[in-house]
């Protein structure tokens, strides 16, 4: 009789230039899952990336810390304990501005992917 779980030891860490830690547990890069991924993620102080439209839904859960969202152009503040989500084909800036890291858990359906993501130059 097979399993009914699989236990993540050993997440993919993605290489980032932005000193962001990303730790994916399950999705393209671990297990090879189109429909699903989970990432824990630090942002450091300081830390943006680009405006983007990406074509999945991303549910964030902050852990620690606060992260900045700017949702069609809409800022939104996330603190310890608040979690958003955001459709698919929706623009979205996500920054850490604030003196401290920003710990966080990101799930994305479908997958993330690069080719997906719709990052602005």
């Amino acid at each position: 009789m097979s399993e009914k779980f699989q236990v993540q030891k050993s997440p993919f860490i993605v290489p980032t230039e932005d000193h962001k830690y990303i730790a994916e547990h399950f999705g393209r890069a671990t297990d090879g899952n189109e429909d699903l991924s989970i990432a824990h993620m630090i942002a450091p102080a300081g830390w943006s990336e680009p405006f983007q439209t990406p074509e999945f839904e991303e549910y964030t859960m902050v852990i620690k810390g606060k992260k900045q969202c700017i949702v069609n152009d809409k800022t939104l503040i996330l603190k310890a304990g608040e979690s958003i989500k955001i459709d698919s084909n929706v623009r979205v800036q996500y920054s850490n501005p604030f003196d401290e890291p920003c710990e966080y858990v990101s799930v994305c359906t479908p997958a993330f992917s690069m080719e997906k993501v719709n990052r602005e130059d």
